[in-house]
This record gives structure tokens, sequence and C-alpha cells, in this order.
């Protein structure tokens, strides 16, 4: 198995694969199939709000082959910044 496998999945026998306009369907990461970041207003993707409704449905930050590396990072920040720590002490 590859080292950090763990970062990237595909689910190409998803009746919605993939869930996003792309170009390269094989760099699609379906790893996270639902946004964790969903629940953050300014969760550095580029969703759209309509009638007050988070929609990302033209953002694929969390399907980039590093996504897992960017949610995460995003998470990190967010969770240190809500208990008031700098974020290198996370």
């Amino acid at each position: 198995m590859p080292e950090n496998s763990h970062r990237f999945f595909r689910n190409t026998a998803c009746a919605y694969f993939p869930c996003h306009e792309v170009d390269d369907e094989t760099q699609f990461n379906c790893l996270f199939c639902f946004c964790p970041l969903y629940w953050l207003e300014d969760c550095d993707g580029t969703p759209a709000f309509r009638g007050g409704v988070k929609d990302c449905t033209g953002c694929t930050l969390p399907h980039a082959p590093q996504g897992y590396d960017t949610v995460l990072a995003r998470l990190r920040r967010e969770f240190a910044r809500r208990a008031g720590r700098p974020d290198d002490e996370t």
C-alpha cells in the first residue's frame, strides 16, 4: 500500500462520481464526501450563499489531491482560534 494512502480515496463506483465538474477525474479525492469545513462560514473554499444557504457546488477544495492536508490544516487553525491558542500550538 502506498505511503500516505489514507489521504486520498476515489470512489468511482459512486453514482455521483465525480460530484463536481473537474478536468481530471483521476485526481478527484472522495475522502471528504461531505466537507468537514461546511460549518465554517469562512472555510477557505469557494462556496456561494443562495438564500442564506451555503452552496458548495462550485468548490472542489476538499476534493483536490491534497484535500486531506488542506482540510486538516484549516480545522487545526479553527480549533486553535477557538481555544485561544496560536496556530503553532495545535
